[in-house]
């Protein structure tokens, strides 16, 4: 199996040792680490499992089910890639797990093949949700540098407002929209407007203040603004 050792650890989830062995044993015969855990609240409470970049689990067991820990580590945002084990399976419950996030939902016998093939998907996954939450960290740290003003701006242009009309949303001139616009570009290291309204759009931006109030313009959030004003007034 062609995958990156970086982050390949294999988290096994079952209540019957018997099913917790083999699982381990085909695992390891592929080369990766592994660690096994006899219910959701074990796996809960240590640290290896939450390492883990894929999580093989039963589905159906005594306490937390499989279902029921894939609630919790979504409320807690953990993004390890589940894959679902069960003996005793329906289509409702594929059909939740799969909607939920879930690689994939087999049922015992697991065929090895299959099992592995979905363990890679998993990989590959957990690989995808590493880099988009890294990549969301820094959006949000860029983000947080822009000032009220400039993100109300920035809301609006997402939005499809050409400079003009978010000037008159917001009661400032064009000329003004322009120097935000070049500042949020600046500060959000942006490669083109494009490419920052995708990010905005994936990351969700804050919509426009409550109840779409605009706030008024403080001198902190335009710094040039003063002089801006003076060139318009020259130039009428």
């Amino acid at each position: 199996m062609a995958t990156e050792q970086s982050s390949c650890l294999v988290a096994i989830l079952d209540d019957d040792e018997s099913i917790r062995d083999a699982l381990l044993d085909l695992v390891e015969s592929e080369m990766l680490p592994a660690v096994c855990f006899g219910s959701a609240e074990e796996f809960l409470d240590s640290k290896a499992g939450r390492e883990a970049s894929c999580l093989i689990a039963d589905i159906r067991m005594p306490g937390m089910s499989g279902l029921e820990l894939q609630a919790t580590l979504q409320g807690e945002r953990c993004a390890v890639p589940i894959i679902f084990i069960t003996g005793l399976g329906d289509i409702p419950m594929a059909v939740r797990a799969i909607r939920e996030g879930a690689i994939d939902f087999l049922t015992k016998p697991v065929d090895d093949a299959a099992l592995l093939k979905s363990v890679e998907r998993a990989f590959q996954q957990y690989r995808e949700n590493r880099r988009e939450a890294i990549e969301q960290d820094r959006f949000d740290a860029r983000y947080k540098t822009l000032t009220p003003r400039e993100r109300q701006v920035l809301s609006l242009l997402i939005r499809g407002l050409l400079n003009k009309q978010v000037g008159f949303e917001l009661g400032i001139t064009e000329y003004t929209v322009q120097i935000h616009r070049a500042h949020i570009m600046r500060k959000m290291e942006a490669d083109s407007f494009a490419s920052l309204v995708k990010l905005a759009a994936k990351f969700t931006v804050e919509p426009l203040g409550s109840g779409g109030t605009v706030e008024k313009e403080s001198p902190e959030d335009i710094p040039s603004a003063a002089g801006t004003r003076k060139r318009e007034l020259l130039r009428r």
